[in-house]
């Protein structure tokens, strides 16, 4: 095994010197450092989420925290999950490492959110244990897409929670709902009523520890119709994940 993983850090090493990697965000050379697709600059300016935060989208409190711990972003939202995290706010290289994968097919950034999910103070504690359910695509996106990054991402959180962490897909999306982007979260509900069912088979078990998992928080309607299906096939214990929030 160790022969194995020098042999693929070699291979690495020899094919960054022939084709060096280039930063996602800037588009300079990756030089070096713990990521291998920002600069050491642009990865220094992701910002990793770290307590104290919002109790339902993770979103960051600055400074103490005392009562309630739900941001304004949240006031209006009603989830139907228990509570919720995040690994990094979106923007700047943090945007553009969502994006190259999201929009541009560039698989290749996975090693890089692999990294920062680990990095992200108690994630793994987070999700160890749980059934993590990435949200669906419509099968004409995935399609179109070739992958789903949800359940990509899903399988790096597996990764980071280790052993009893596993990837499960009870939930597909059966409206292919007009891109949520540019809505408010009034349109984004509505577009989403009914989007989301159990798949036929399909078995929630109130026993288990459910945990979503999605690129981005935004106004958090897709996670929450997902969790209202959850929910009322029975799923008792509902918590939701996101690479980013923003």
């Amino acid at each position: 095994m160790q022969t194995r993983v020098f042999l693929n850090e070699l291979w690495r090493a020899a094919g960054d010197t022939v084709f060096p990697p280039v930063c996602v965000h800037c588009k300079g050379l990756v030089e070096g450092g713990r990521l291998r697709h920002l600069c050491r600059i642009c990865a220094n300016l992701v910002t990793l989420v770290q307590p104290p935060c919002c109790h339902i989208c993770g979103h960051p409190f600055p400074g103490d925290v005392h009562g309630e711990r739900c941001c304004t972003h949240c006031a209006e939202l009603e989830p139907a999950f228990r509570e919720g995290r995040t690994c990094i706010l979106l923007k700047g290289p943090g945007r553009s490492l969502i994006h190259a994968l999201k929009y541009h097919r560039a698989l290749h950034v996975l090693e890089d959110m692999a990294v920062l999910v680990r990095e992200t103070p108690g994630m793994a504690d987070y999700v160890r244990g749980a059934v993590l359910v990435p949200v669906p695509l419509h099968p004409r996106k995935e399609r179109e897409r070739e992958y789903n990054q949800s359940r990509l991402l899903a399988r790096l959180f597996a990764a980071a929670g280790g052993p009893g962490t596993r990837v499960a897909e009870p939930l597909c999306r059966v409206v292919d709902t007009p891109t949520q982007t540019a809505l408010d979260r009034r349109t984004r509900q509505a577009n989403l009523k009914n989007a989301f069912a159990l798949r036929k088979g399909a078995a929630i078990k109130p026993g288990e520890r459910y945990v979503l998992i999605d690129d981005v928080f935004t106004t958090g309607s897709t996670l929450n119709a997902c969790a209202g299906v959850l929910r009322r096939a029975g799923g008792v214990n509902l918590d939701v994940v996101t690479f980013g929030h923003g």
